[in-house]
């Protein structure tokens, strides 16, 4: 493993897919740990450009079936991941809980592999995203919500209506078909299959000053 500050394979997603809708849950206080993370010092995603570049493609095919991509989540500074370790070590912080893990107990979050030490985020080529539907002019309903921590957010859970499934699958498919890797856990996260740095973790903050100055 490597630790790196070096962005030169990074891109700003909204500039390759300028189609692309963000909803960058880190920088705001509505997240799991509810306050902005540490490391998210503008709304942005990015990305490498690898990454990015197979995300164009699986835009313009959804593009045409009535959908865009709307992300939540790409690359996530190493300094943002110890910012949750932090906050899961302290069991008294229980504000957000019944939004995310209702069902859970926080002393759980860690060793139950909800939270880690190191995230693939942090390598640049992994993306937490959902469909918004063009024709409702709303975010596509999925069935659950995004960074749930249960059952409910496992892709293939059977709790919900045939509709929502359809969507997880439609997104699922896309992304494989476009060479990313799905997770059993979260149907909203997938990793670039071909990852550039699949040993690098990132430590430059989410700007784009970080870019600039590359």
């Amino acid at each position: 493993m490597n630790l790196s500050a070096d962005p030169k394979g990074f891109t700003i997603l909204s500039d390759v897919i300028p189609d692309v809708l963000l909803d960058i849950r880190y920088y705001s206080t509505f997240n799991f740990v509810g306050e902005r993370i540490d490391g998210y010092e503008e709304p942005l995603a990015l990305i490498t450009k690898e990454a990015a570049e197979a995300l164009r493609k699986v835009s313009d095919e959804l593009i045409i079936e009535g959908y865009r991509l709307k992300i939540f989540d790409a690359y996530r500074p190493q300094k943002a991941v110890s910012h949750f370790v932090r906050w899961s070590k302290d069991l008294n912080d229980q504000r957000m809980k019944e939004y995310f893990y209702p069902e859970l107990e926080k002393s759980e979050l860690f060793s139950r592999g909800y939270i880690y030490e190191y995230s693939a985020h942090t390598r640049g080529s992994t993306v937490d995203l959902t469909l918004f539907d063009m024709n409702k002019a709303e975010d596509a309903d999925m069935g659950g919500p995004f960074d749930f921590f249960g059952e409910l957010s496992h892709p293939d859970y059977k709790g919900i209506n045939e509709d929502q499934y359809a969507r997880r699958i439609l997104l699922r498919d896309k992304m494989v078909k476009h060479g990313f890797l799905p997770i059993e856990e979260e149907w909203w996260h997938f990793t670039l299959k071909d990852e550039p740095y699949p040993d690098t973790y990132f430590t430059f903050p989410l700007n784009r000053k970080s870019l600039s100055d590359k």
